[in-house]
């Protein structure tokens, strides 16, 4: 048997079919502009950003292992018998200058005397013995020079004389606070041009015996 249908029920069907029909297109629009999460930054929704690796103090980045899958492998010091963890490329080829210097012109270093990478975990960070962590730091007679007053005033000039050669490049724990006259670091970060520079010119010298600096003028 039909269900008889009054006005009523015909007007109020045809209200609410209406109402849904004039609603239509602005839910479609609504949804359309609103942004999915994340859209706005270019990140995917759910998906972690990659965590920026840590760095030592002069901004280079820390190497957890030495000789494999590493920028830190051991290089020797010309002359000195002696070899050290240090960042390879201009980094190595401006650090070993300055420890070949030390070597000729302020003491003679022996087995023991030259010190390189360390693991993070064993320096303190944001702090300039941090740089050991990267290779990007050697320290000439650690223990023993770790302190002030452990060169004599001579000695002490003559290390002056090798780093105002290296324009600003190197920095001496000397003049740092605490004082750690062990300690020589690359004071410049991985894309400063004056590092490219220092070593080029090192690497000149080297390739012209008898000229650059340490070289007394006849």
């Amino acid at each position: 048997m039909q269900q008889k249908m009054t006005r009523r029920t015909v007007v109020r069907t045809a209200a609410v079919v209406g109402a849904a029909a004039a609603l239509s297109p602005v839910l479609s629009a609504t949804a359309v502009a609103a942004p999915s999460a994340g859209a706005a930054d270019g990140t995917v929704p759910g998906a972690h950003k990659p965590r920026r690796p840590a760095t030592s103090a002069n901004g280079w980045t820390i190497q957890t292992n030495v000789d494999r899958d590493s920028q830190v492998w051991t290089r020797s010091v010309a002359g000195a018998g002696l070899t050290v963890p240090v960042w390879i490329g201009d980094v190595e080829t401006v650090l070993l200058h300055v420890v070949r210097r030390f070597h000729y012109e302020v003491e003679e270093l022996h087995t023991g005397d030259l010190a390189g990478w360390r693991p993070a975990k064993e320096v303190r960070r944001r702090h300039p013995e941090s740089n050991l962590a990267s290779g990007t730091a050697v320290r000439i007679r650690p223990g023993i020079g770790a302190t002030h007053g452990t060169l004599f005033p001579l000695q002490t000039d003559t290390v002056r004389a090798i780093l105002a050669d290296c324009d600003g490049v190197v920095r001496w724990g000397g003049d740092d606070e605490p004082v750690d006259e062990s300690l020589f670091y690359i004071a410049v970060g991985p894309l400063d041009p004056r590092l490219a520079a220092l070593a080029a010119r090192i690497r000149e010298w080297n390739a012209t015996p008898g000229e650059g600096a340490g070289v007394t003028a006849g």
